[in-house]
């Protein structure tokens, strides 16, 4: 992970770089940090104390965290517990999201399956352009979840070709892939 730490009104030093590199280097226990990932620190000096704020933009998405504080290595240790707070609450968020959804699988797995009529001339009220961004299977379920969809659209890193992941009703997966028209 690249730290980059930014002082308004202050001078960054080094032991204070250290500091912040070496607990940031303590989220990779939680998820895969890759190279690419930044982290961008600012601390601000005011005359009250100083304000630390830590912005990692994540494959699952931004991690943040504002202290204010009159010493600068205890509000780094206060952002840092924040960081892992949000850390927790979302992977807590998503086991209970999948838990819900086996059991109901489990529940519903003898039971004949219903499909809703098909209502005539439905318009799309809403166009939406995206870019497709190139990740793998796991990384477009992990997005979709955090995000709170239930599909998921990206370019495959494997086959370079635009896939849909989506929220099967038994509670699984399904992935739709595209080939080049002939």
């Amino acid at each position: 992970m690249r730290v980059n730490i930014h002082g308004k009104n202050l001078t960054i030093t080094e032991a204070m770089y250290q500091r912040v590199d070496k607990k940031l280097s303590f989220l990779e226990k939680y998820f895969n940090i890759d190279e690419d990932t930044t982290a961008n620190v600012v601390v601000r000096v005011f005359p009250t104390g100083l304000k630390l704020e830590i912005t990692i933009l994540t494959k699952v998405g931004y991690l943040r965290a504002e202290v204010v504080h009159e010493d600068f290595y205890a509000a780094v240790d206060l952002a840092m517990d924040k960081l892992e707070d949000q850390i927790r609450r979302q992977k807590t968020r998503l086991s209970r999201r999948h838990r819900e959804k086996l059991a109901l699988a489990f529940l519903k797995q003898n039971e004949p399956v219903v499909e809703p009529p098909v209502k005539e001339k439905e318009i799309p009220v809403r166009t939406k352009t995206i870019a497709a961004q190139r990740m793998d299977l796991d990384e477009a379920i992990m997005r979709m979840e955090m995000l709170g969809h239930s599909f998921f659209i990206y370019t495959d890193s494997e086959s370079d070709a635009i896939a849909v992941v989506y929220k099967r009703n038994d509670g699984g997966y399904g992935l739709l892939e595209t080939e080049p028209a002939e």
